[in-house]
């Protein structure tokens, strides 16, 4: 059986064990089949190796990388030990990877398609340079208007929004005159749903297990400043990372990929960062303006092609302050190219989630900011 009619079989078949019928010739009819889970784990690293290295890794041939993964538990900690994260190999291959931190020397490129009539948003992974591929689906979030507040419910799946379900990763909830934003994530089920209870057998009392973590927590806050004048310029928001410490921004710095949980209402920002490590603070950069073109511009480096109030690109605060404006680091940059396609790009410390939230806050409409 060669690779590409394993991955084949893989395809159809992901969560089964793959088998391949002992040939006739070198065995005898009482023997058993080969097992692909029984591999020698040299060869098997070296197979999986190839397949990850197909097409530079790139989707959609990355589909067989998660084939690869869903055959068994020995191979899906082989596959785990390849694949490294996206801040070192810049893909984007497991829903893990969606919430862990960007590239450290490029940006993801995204793309974000808005339906008007069902107020939703998709977020798609550029497969290509062009601004016109169909893409790889990454994320999902629809509009929840209220009468205080306004809620985008963001799911790993586009079919479904439900807040109880598996695919819910968080939600972004603005204030009443939508200047103000905050990112939750989490699940949102009881304590006694979503920890999982367990008998003990010395005992007939009942143990919550914590290794599903309930509540939702905040992870970011973003505003908007107030236009009081009602003078016509871009928008000036702010936003803070409540569980990205500043300190990541170093040369040997590391963004955090475990989860941080909420106590007493007050985010940890870090397991490992001191508590006296203050959040990284993001701004949107400064354009200037055109006098030839009567407008204020921003340099998207191709990426944006319609001007809109809602065009922005967020660097560090900590690098308005001490770098010179042409050598700020983009971490977050958002434009329109078309009706309603929209490019995203984002890059370390953020993670895609991070960042598909900060873009939807920019969809809400505010009179008082503009």
């Amino acid at each position: 059986m060669t690779i590409r009619s394993l991955i084949h079989e893989m395809r159809s078949r992901p969560h089964r064990v793959v088998h391949e019928a002992a040939s006739a010739s070198t065995t005898t009819s009482d023997s058993e089949p080969l097992r692909w889970s029984e591999l020698p784990d040299e060869l098997l690293r070296e197979i999986l190796i190839r397949v990850e290295a197909v097409d530079d890794g790139d989707w959609p041939s990355r589909r067989s990388v998660v084939a690869c993964a869903g055959v068994c538990c020995v191979w899906r900690m082989i596959v785990k030990e390849i694949v490294a994260v996206p801040e070192l190999s810049s893909k984007l291959t497991f829903p893990i990877s969606l919430k862990q931190p960007g590239p450290r020397g490029s940006l993801v490129q995204c793309f974000i398609k808005r339906n008007r009539n069902t107020q939703s948003y998709h977020l798609y992974l550029g497969l290509t340079n062009s601004l016109t591929d169909n893409g790889k689906f990454l994320l999902a979030a629809c509009k929840l208007k209220r009468a205080t507040c306004t809620d985008y419910i963001i799911s790993y799946r586009s079919d479904d929004m439900s807040r109880r379900s598996n695919a819910y990763l968080g939600r972004v909830r603005s204030n009443f005159i939508g200047t103000k934003f905050t990112v939750f994530e989490g699940n949102l089920m009881p304590q006694n749903r979503a920890s999982k209870m367990v008998k003990s057998r010395s005992s007939n009392l009942m143990k919550v297990s914590p290794r599903v973590p309930s509540g939702s927590y905040p992870v970011a806050h973003i505003s908007y400043e107030l236009n009081v004048l009602g003078s016509r310029g871009p928008r000036r928001m702010r936003c803070i990372m409540d569980t990205v410490p500043m300190s990541v921004l170093d040369p040997r710095g590391a963004a955090s990929t475990t989860p941080f949980f909420r106590s007493n209402s007050k985010p940890i920002r870090s397991n490992t960062a001191s508590c006296s490590d203050p959040p990284l603070v993001l701004s949107n950069k400064t354009p200037r303006w055109h006098e030839q073109l009567r407008c204020w511009c921003l340099n998207f480096h191709g990426r944006v092609t319609v001007a809109s109030v809602k065009n922005f690109q967020l660097v560090s605060v900590s690098d308005r302050e001490t770098e010179q404006p042409s050598s700020e680091r983009i971490i977050l940059q958002f434009g329109k190219v078309g009706k309603d396609m929209f490019t995203m790009d984002y890059g370390y410390p953020i993670s895609a989630f991070q960042a598909f939230a900060i873009c939807l806050s920019s969809f809400e409409t505010r009179i008082a900011c503009e």
